[in-house]
């Protein structure tokens, strides 16, 4: 038969299927709210699809479904569950509440006859917008050498810590021009995250991830209001956050030789204490790396791109970021073995330092991620024949260890300004995304929860919400380069895993959802007298491994995916860091900024 007769006709049938219901239904009195009906909690966009996932330890028959006003009162919609799939992680029953055809703006309950009904959610345009600005104004918490006052903080205001403009040059860092004790100034950037150091590593994936989130949706970006002590000025509010770190950052370097310090930290973890009441100590700068330095010099690249079109309100910034990159790219190359290694730092040198190590074997990838940046901005076709872009038909998903793709991503979206030599690998380039996301993308609809994150038990590692929101990034990569909506809609089947549709049934972004993070492993949240944690910040979520690496009494089960614990002491799976937060504002606000194209393909069906 025809194609677009086939599909008129199922439209009419669904069409008409839907009327009745809305005619026959009658409002079934729920039996309460219950956990067993997982959903994002925060809601949908109209033309968007609409799934909850039901958690049927039996599998049993055929059963209705409905969605209802939150008192219960009104039909909006009547279907049936489908079958049950079972999860291959877990053995346990799930079936679908698929109620995508319901477009009325609205707040509503999925209602589950003899079962209850889930946490309300809305209907709207523009669902995820005070997520996205949330997730991003998570960053501003985070700020390190300032006090957040009351108007823009709220509740969670306090006095500033951590001043760092008195920081010693620790002896593994120590050089003729500064030897060890020399007290140098670094002050601003971020605190990692649950703990109060700041470290370059981890700013590096950070950092690239929010600059890309401007480079792809400018305009998008530059509505972005989060209300900071910026917020007035004339730059984006996104670029204000990222400024913060990227003058710490540029900090870090050595200005005799270019080399870019590991970290700044305490030589041992803070206390769980507010950042003003901890016990005065000394910070340091250790041990110069090979890793930092690339991973600075491509933020440094990147940056200078960025900050380009504002010369006149930041006159001079964008040439000094090209400059630090070029002489952080020369240290690199004088010193590729110099990786960190805290275990032998401490052995050769005191005070013995033990707090986040970010300690890579490996540098071939910020290699490539620091080339491509460099090779962008400057245009010179030596940074990009420097390296192998491409060393094995590898994709790997981007995480502060391997950052290979970040390269990948760059290069793709400026595609128009790649030089002859560079357009020669566009087709190469555009294959590694796209395999990439089609891991992600294939058979979604076969999976217990139907989104890409927990295709396999592999996902659920440190940090595994990152995981699920990078896979997001990769799909909306994907979208950019082939306009398929297929990738958007799965990236939006994250989104859903994120704020609820998934194993164990929460929200892990604080302050958003009904079952949401309470108790992360983040001082502030922990110290601060407040019941509500810091909002916007992305726990960690679901790790396999949890209960051995952080050995947190309560833990209730091995299931890969299931292996969750909402408790200050749970740093294996429920901590925060900046590493995290970055692609949760990446998706968030890629959604918001693309959903008029969301849900497309699934209208069409």
């Amino acid at each position: 038969m025809n194609q677009s007769v086939t599909f008129l006709r199922n439209q009419l049938l669904i069409g008409c299927l839907f009327v009745a219901q809305q005619i026959n239904a009658q409002p079934t009195a729920a039996t309460g709210s219950s956990d067993r009906v997982r959903l994002n909690q925060i809601g949908f966009y109209p033309n968007a699809a609409k799934v909850a996932i039901i958690v049927d330890e039996q599998g049993g028959s055929a059963q209705p479904f409905q969605v209802t006003t939150p008192d219960g009162k009104k039909v909006l919609f009547a279907g049936m569950l489908s079958e049950p799939r079972k999860n291959a992680i877990s053995g346990k029953m799930a079936r679908t509440a698929d109620f995508s055809a319901l477009r009325t703006t609205g707040t509503y309950v999925v209602n589950v006859p003899g079962l209850g009904h889930s946490y309300p959610f809305t209907i709207k345009p523009s669902v995820h917008h005070d997520v996205a600005v949330g997730a991003l104004k998570g960053f501003y918490y985070q700020r390190a050498s300032t006090e957040l006052p009351e108007n823009y903080a709220g509740q969670w205001h306090r006095p500033a810590g951590h001043p760092d403009n008195r920081v010693l040059i620790h002896p593994s860092a120590a050089s003729a021009s500064r030897p060890a004790g020399t007290v140098i100034s670094s002050p601003w950037g971020w605190y990692d995250a649950g703990d109060y150091n700041k470290y370059i590593v981890n700013s590096g994936i950070s950092m690239g991830t929010l600059l890309s989130l401007y480079e792809d949706f400018p305009d998008y970006c530059k509505t972005l209001t989060t209300n900071i002590p910026e917020s007035k000025n004339k730059l984006p509010d996104l670029l204000d956050e990222s400024l913060w770190n990227l003058r710490w950052m540029m900090t870090m370097q050595d200005p005799a030789d270019g080399g870019v310090y590991h970290k700044l930290t305490n030589a041992k973890f803070d206390g769980m204490e507010m950042p003003d009441k901890v016990k005065p100590t000394e910070r340091y700068v250790v041990q110069k790396s090979v890793t930092a330095a690339l991973d600075f010099a491509a933020v440094m690249a990147q940056s200078a791109r960025v900050f380009k079109a504002y010369n006149r309100e930041l006159p001079g910034l964008a040439d000094s970021c090209k400059a630090a990159a070029v002489n952080a790219w020369k240290w690199a190359k004088q010193n590729p073995n110099a990786l960190y290694n805290q275990d032998a730092m401490n052995k050769e040198f005191e005070p013995d330092v033990v707090t986040g190590t970010y300690g890579d074997r490996d540098a071939s990838d910020e290699w490539i991620w620091a080339a491509a940046e460099l090779y962008l901005t400057t245009k010179d076709d030596t940074y990009y024949t420097a390296v192998n872009l491409f060393p094995d038909d590898k994709t790997p998903l981007p995480s502060w260890p391997q950052v290979r793709t970040l390269a990948y991503y760059s290069l793709a979206r400026l595609s128009d300004q790649l030089t002859p030599r560079g357009k020669q690998d566009m087709p190469k380039l555009k294959s590694h995304i796209t395999q990439l996301a089609d891991q992600f993308r294939q058979d979604v609809d076969k999976q217990a929860f139907q989104t890409p994150m927990g295709k396999t038990a592999s996902d659920y590692i440190w940090g595994s919400s990152a995981v699920a929101a990078n896979q997001g990034i990769a799909l909306i990569q994907a979208y950019r380069l082939t306009n398929d909506e297929t990738y958007l809609n799965a990236a939006l089947a994250n989104m859903d895993y994120l704020l609820g549709r998934n194993a164990v049934g929460y929200s892990f972004v604080t302050g958003f959802g009904s079952k949401t993070t309470m108790h992360p492993h983040h001082r502030p949240s922990v110290a601060d007298g407040i019941e509500a944690p810091v909002p916007g910040l992305l726990s960690g979520g679901t790790n396999a491994n949890a209960a051995r690496q952080d050995k947190c009494a309560g833990y209730t089960t091995t299931i890969a995916d299931e292996v969750y614990l909402d408790n200050d002491c749970s740093y294996a799976s429920n901590e925060i860091a900046i590493n995290w937060n970055a692609p949760l504002v990446y998706l968030a606000n890629a959604l918001e900024a693309l959903q008029s194209k969301v849900g497309g393909s699934t209208a069409k069906k």
